[in-house]
């Protein structure tokens, strides 16, 4: 997967689980261990990466994203010789595998004599994450702390620039393909210069396929280039930041247009669970967290097939197994 979308905590971990099979347990160890970071490689959006792709992924997109917080920093008050003031005390804060909560590492820097009232706390945090110096860590509580990049992610991998446009178009391909080039543009925030020429770099890997007489590209090893047909993918619950619905510029695939509102209220950027039935997202979810254990809640746009209902059943067991508790599907939908 490269990255995947990491704003929602809980949500993220469960799009690791669907995919590999780890149990919420399981993802957090990972994480703990700093097998997976959890960090701002594209778009100056959090993500989940595997944590030696971190490194070679800011080197690529971190300049882009940064240059648009200018404005940001000057409604703050913010200027650059401060960011490197909170950078010297948040290092010397955390010497080798040392990690703080935000709270902790924001106090250091109010400290050291870096004012950090209002949103310019957040800011220094994810500038700092942003250009190397800081990686969210392992949890501490219900929080996760804050660790410095070079030592939770002791050897990454290092990558010129043409060869990481080639890993990112292929690795994107590969996981989200059939897609078109500038659904990579919107994923990474590179432009389509960059992405064009990470496709050319990635070269052999990628294959293309037609689609409703438009061309796509996906891995060279995941299909046949002569014929892609739709396959039954049964019930899915996934979390409202999901990748199968956010990466992409298009979501016509998997979601009517006239739907988009359902699942993003009032546009305001906060993504619904859905219920997606054979690829298509056909509802939304919520749960409810009780003595017993966990209620979930379906809210299907219409009345779904039986066998549809009973996904949603398998689906709901599945998900128990991965928060390691007993989930029910409440009756009122």
């Amino acid at each position: 997967m490269l990255a995947m979308q990491g704003q929602d905590y809980p949500g993220a971990k469960l799009s690791a689980g669907l995919r590999s099979g780890a149990t919420e347990a399981q993802v957090e160890a990972a994480l703990d261990a700093g097998e997976i970071v959890r960090s701002w490689p594209m778009r100056g959006t959090l993500h989940l990466v595997a944590a030696e792709d971190l490194p070679w992924m800011l080197a690529l997109t971190a300049e882009r994203s940064t240059s648009t917080a200018a404005g940001r920093r000057e409604l703050l008050g913010i200027t650059l010789d401060e960011i490197e003031r909170a950078r010297g005390i948040a290092v010397g804060a955390l010497p080798g595998r040392t990690t703080l909560t935000r709270a902790d590492l924001l106090a250091t820097i109010e400290a050291g004599g870096v004012s950090v009232a209002g949103q310019r706390g957040y800011h220094f945090l994810w500038f700092l994450a942003q250009t190397g110096t800081l990686v969210l860590g392992a949890t501490e509580g219900r929080q996760q702390t804050y660790a410095r990049l070079d030592a939770w992610v002791p050897n990454p991998r290092r990558l010129e620039r043409d060869e990481a446009l080639g890993e990112l178009a292929l690795r994107y391909f590969r996981s989200h393909g059939p897609a078109m080039p500038d659904d990579l543009t919107r994923w990474s925030g590179l432009t389509m210069r960059d992405v064009r020429r990470g496709i050319a770099v990635a070269g052999s890997g990628l294959s293309s396929v037609n689609l409703g007489g438009r061309a796509y590209l996906v891995g060279a090893d995941a299909v046949d280039a002569t014929a892609v047909e739709a396959a039954d993918a049964g019930v899915l619950l996934l979390p409202g930041f999901d990748e199968y619905v956010l990466g992409y510029r298009d979501r016509t695939a998997m979601l009517a247009p006239e739907r988009l509102n359902d699942i993003v209220p009032g546009n305001n950027g906060m993504f619904k669970a859905t219920i997606v039935v054979d690829g298509e997202v056909v509802g939304t979810w919520g749960k409810k967290v009780g003595a017993r254990g966990v209620t979930l809640e379906p809210a299907p746009f219409d009345a779904l097939p039986a066998e549809a209902t009973a996904g949603i059943a398998e689906a709901a067991e599945g998900y128990g197994r991965f928060i390691g508790a007993p989930v029910r599907v409440s009756q009122e939908a």
